[in-house]
């Protein structure tokens, strides 16, 4: 069983790892972001709920955009401004029209 402080410290890192991911100016490997996300995402799920969690969102939008991608389906987008929010739904949608009209 993971104890909190080495949980806090491998979310942290992952979630820094993929923040460096996403603004590197040179190509990174597929397999390798995949392996971050991957990893990123389990410590998303059995991460507390608490002050630390959105300290590490606010700090690292990469990981906030992945963890409100992993909760979609209980919040939408939870962590978004809501014009941000509803200009995402409404593309979705118009997305969704056009493709059913094909």
């Amino acid at each position: 069983m993971n104890n909190p402080v080495t949980l806090n410290q491998n979310l942290v890192l992952l979630a820094r790892v993929l923040e460096r991911l996403d603004h590197s100016a040179q190509s990174v490997d597929a397999e390798q972001y995949r392996s971050v996300v991957n990893h990123l995402s389990s410590e998303l799920a059995i991460a507390p709920q608490d002050a630390g969690l959105q300290a590490v969102l606010q700090a690292c939008p990469a990981a906030a955009e992945l963890y409100e991608n992993l909760n979609y389906q209980h919040a939408g987008l939870c962590r978004a401004e809501l014009d941000v929010a509803m200009a995402s739904e409404a593309a979705a949608r118009n997305a969704i029209a056009k493709a059913r009209g094909r």
